[in-house]
């Protein structure tokens, strides 16, 4: 379609343009396989991008050339006028016809029209310029980022675990309330923007998939948060008795939203596979980064039960705990059970 809307162009508006595209794109293409290492492929692009306006240069030189060369003169101006043998016949005047004035046909201004050309692809890449800086839905405007939608298994039948669990959540409830705009903002990093998120409908390991344990991850650049929710016997005050018998050191017990809660540090775990590529080898599980983690009770009795906001980075750096303590305020209340939960 755009080829055919290019083919209508004019002359002198069409090889311009042609060529100011192809130099633009040839040139960038070349840059990037010779300076960014992108490798041979993008340099043969380029060439060829760079090749075809080569091309067009020399049909506009030949265009021009031959609207400044005269007009060859025709057959019939060339043969010599015989003049016609005088008569004594009386010559009869024939009337006089006057002249009619053919107005004289311009010629289109190359110059003026390859000008409009370079002015017109100008305004095109002005308005794709600003349009990309344009607020999406006003949230630029206000400093916030819109989050990215959120990844569900929804053709994925609900583990039985969610059914006998009353009250239960799923990983599509944890990631709405999770997903928020206000997320970047909590974590000290307000102008990223979340380049995944998504809910998981898990069950519990060593639980023979009785033990119902939604997850919602969201990702940035800088950090990683994650949230679960397990629906086990297991209170805040024994788990923060068994943090006593291993490293325990980072462990900090408080209280959020009237609950009993316990922040501590764990390390994620690593793991590689080779997929035939050749780029990497299997290996045994690693120790990935550091992780910091808050538990919150699912109530004020604390009866069992608890979720789990998870926050790490590639770096190791982690943000301070009361950035912790805040996303759990913001995000632990409107967690609601969506349609598919109350099946």
């Amino acid at each position: 379609m755009l080829g055919f809307l290019v083919r209508l162009l004019p002359f002198w508006i069409r090889e311009p343009l042609v060529i100011l595209v192809g130099t633009v794109f040839g040139v960038r293409i070349l840059f990037m396989a010779l300076v960014d290492g992108e490798g041979w492929v993008p340099a043969v692009i380029g060439a060829v991008f760079l090749l075809g306006a080569a091309l067009r240069v020399r049909v506009v030189v030949h265009a021009l050339r031959a609207r400044r060369r005269p007009a060859p003169a025709t057959e019939a101006e060339l043969v010599p006028v015989t003049p016609a043998p005088v008569t004594s016949a009386p010559v009869i005047p024939a009337p006089v016809t006057p002249a009619v004035r053919r107005p004289v046909e311009k010629k289109p201004n190359a110059f003026a029209q390859a000008s409009f050309a370079i002015g017109l692809f100008a305004v095109i890449g002005g308005a794709l310029w600003i349009e990309g800086k344009l607020p999406e839905d006003g949230t630029a405007a206000t400093g916030a980022s819109r989050p990215a939608a959120c990844r569900l298994d929804e053709d994925e039948e609900l583990p039985g675990a969610y059914r006998s669990t009353p009250g239960a959540v799923t990983g599509a409830d944890l990631c709405r309330a999770l997903n928020g705009t206000e997320l970047p903002e909590l974590l000290g990093t307000p102008a990223e923007r979340s380049v995944y998120a998504s809910g998981t409908d898990n069950t519990a390991p060593l639980t023979d998939r009785k033990v119902a344990q939604p997850e919602a991850r969201v990702e940035f650049e800088t950090y990683t948060v994650e949230l679960s929710a397990t629906y086990n016997k297991l209170t805040v005050a024994q788990y923060a008795k068994l943090t006593t018998y291993g490293d325990g050191r980072d462990a900090r017990k408080l209280t959020v939203l009237g609950r009993p809660a316990l922040l501590t540090s764990d390390h994620m775990m690593k793991i590689q596979f080779d997929l035939g590529s050749g780029e990497g080898a299997s290996g045994p599980v690693e120790q990935g980064p550091l992780a910091r983690t808050l538990t919150v009770a699912f109530d004020g009795k604390d009866r069992g039960g608890s979720y789990d906001l998870t926050v790490w980075s590639e770096s190791g750096l982690l943000p301070d705990d009361s950035a912790l303590v805040d996303i759990a305020e913001a995000v632990l209340p409107r967690i609601t059970r969506g349609a598919r939960g109350q099946d």
